[in-house]
């Protein structure tokens, strides 16, 4: 019942329409009815403008990192099922109520089981499991939208490298990554589930018809 209760407390804490919130809330606009319809980050930036772009990114991560440090608060036994993986306890449910409210933001009860693509609820999950990767994932997403324009791509990319720069540290720098193989194959699904919540943008992305931030391009208006 106290896993079930975690699960449940985290999925709402991800189906949070911080959008939606925002958008109503400063500028009586339904971001749903706005540029792509999706309630995250990207389209507040676009159509609702930096400052509100920055509330709904700040709000999407702080919902990964609630649902995770909640989970770490509430739980103080042992799990309902035998603990196969070399994780703690805590560690386990910490992961599953991570999933949860990612989860609870790309499907929300509170927007007809329709949100956002995940990325910056993953970020405040990821921050409180896997620091480092997050990091480099951070700094190789700048590095795509300046070069790009394309949030979403940059987004994917960053995704990919998440498992990626995981098995150069271990495996290249020898770098000792507590649970490596077991984290390593959770970091692998979140990846693919990012990557595959983006398929639209992939889609467009191969039709040269995807929205691009022409002022974030810096490194074209720099050539």
């Amino acid at each position: 019942m106290q896993l079930t209760f975690i699960i449940i407390l985290a999925y709402l804490f991800g189906a949070i329409p911080s959008a939606v919130i925002v958008g109503k809330l400063f500028f009586n606009e339904d971001i749903r009815e706005k540029g792509s319809g999706n309630m995250g980050s990207t389209n507040t930036f676009r159509t609702l403008g930096w400052k509100a772009g920055v509330a709904v990114q700040v709000l999407d991560v702080a919902k990964g990192i609630a649902a995770v440090m909640t989970a770490r608060v509430i739980f103080n036994g042992n799990l309902p099922f035998p603990n196969m993986t070399p994780f703690e306890d805590v560690t386990v449910v910490s992961v599953i109520a991570g999933i949860a409210a990612v989860i609870g933001h790309v499907w929300t009860v509170f927007g007809g089981f329709r949100g956002g693509k995940g990325i910056n609820t993953t970020l405040g999950m990821l921050i409180a499991i896997t620091p480092i990767e997050v990091a480099i994932a951070i700094g190789i997403f700048i590095l795509v939208l300046l070069a790009s324009g394309y949030v979403s791509l940059g987004s994917m990319i960053a995704a990919a490298s998440l498992p990626t720069t995981m098995v150069v540290r271990h495996t290249i720098f020898g770098v000792e990554i507590q649970s490596y193989h077991t984290l390593l194959l959770f970091i692998i699904g979140l990846a693919g589930f990012l990557i595959f919540t983006h398929r639209a943008n992939i889609k467009r992305l191969l039709q040269g018809r995807e929205n691009r931030f022409t002022k974030l391009w810096v490194f074209r208006k720099s050539s």
